[in-house]
């Protein structure tokens, strides 16, 4: 079982992960899918003129303020547009794909973060009305029962609280957890750079392998959103996947030259 992760950033084609996770299924491998849509949701609120908020959480980590309206604004883009697009391709491909969300069937159920603790303009303040959350449990028997079905399961990053309210999740995160529902052995994160460089953006300083315990250090270089995805390879990690693939998503075959060992490969 693999899982494959497609980020959601300008650059990555996902006609040609499609493609490569076609050929995969038709060699007879288990792929499920956690798809992200940062890029085209920031476009989209533009266009809508509700245009996006980035906050920086105390520990360092950015992620998107999301109230009711840019949830609302999240949920049409990743999960009306991109999930359904994204389905369609591998249909086209011959792979029967299924599209939901973690709201779905509570495939993923996360805690709703009541008020988020945020750094801005040097100082602390507090964010209430946010519908972002933490994943907390993973419904892997019913991905399992539709796997068994003979479908590939592609996820957009949407779950619902136990009180009932959709909520935008990390989906580097998300793809982490799914991984270990499923008992899956490898996660693969495709993004638009080559992997994880010690010097960002500096390719020459590319880190082609990665132990287990170097994860915590790899968090003191990483920039941007490579830091949530740090955080997910540990997570992955921690729960049984026996490997975690920082690939480029933009080359011809992206999943295939992850598995050849391109991108950053971290094990325990």
């Amino acid at each position: 079982m693999i899982v494959v992760k497609i980020g959601g950033s300008q650059g990555v084609s996902l006609d040609l992960v499609s493609q490569d996770i076609a050929a995969l299924v038709h060699q007879g491998q288990k792929v499920t899918v956690v798809h992200g849509g940062s890029a085209e949701t920031n476009e989209i609120s533009e266009k809508l003129g509700y245009p996006p908020r980035f906050v920086t959480s105390v520990s360092g980590f950015s992620s998107r303020y999301t109230d009711r309206q840019t949830l609302e604004i999240f949920a049409m883009v990743t999960n009306g547009k991109i999930n359904t697009l994204l389905v369609e391709r591998l249909q086209k491909e011959g792979v029967n794909a299924f599209g939901l969300s973690g709201v779905d069937g509570r495939v993923m159920v996360a805690h709703r973060k009541e008020a988020i603790r945020i750094v801005e303009n040097g100082k602390q303040r507090m964010l209430r009305d946010d519908y972002t959350g933490k994943i907390v449990s993973v419904n892997g028997a019913l991905l399992q029962s539709l796997i068994k079905a003979g479908l590939t399961p592609v996820i957009a990053p949407l779950a619902i609280s136990p009180e009932g309210d959709a909520v935008n999740v990390d989906a580097d995160r998300a793809a982490a957890m799914v991984a270990g529902a499923i008992e899956a052995e490898q996660l693969i994160i495709l993004t638009n750079v080559p992997g994880l460089m010690r010097n960002f953006p500096d390719e020459s300083t590319l880190i082609p392998h990665l132990p287990r315990l170097g994860l915590e250090q790899a968090l003191s270089f990483a920039e941007g959103r490579m830091k949530k995805k740090v955080l997910g390879a540990s997570e992955a990690l921690d729960l049984g996947v026996a490997k975690v693939i920082f690939a480029d998503g933009r080359v011809t075959h992206p999943l295939f030259d992850a598995l050849a060992g391109k991108g950053t490969v971290i094990s325990a």
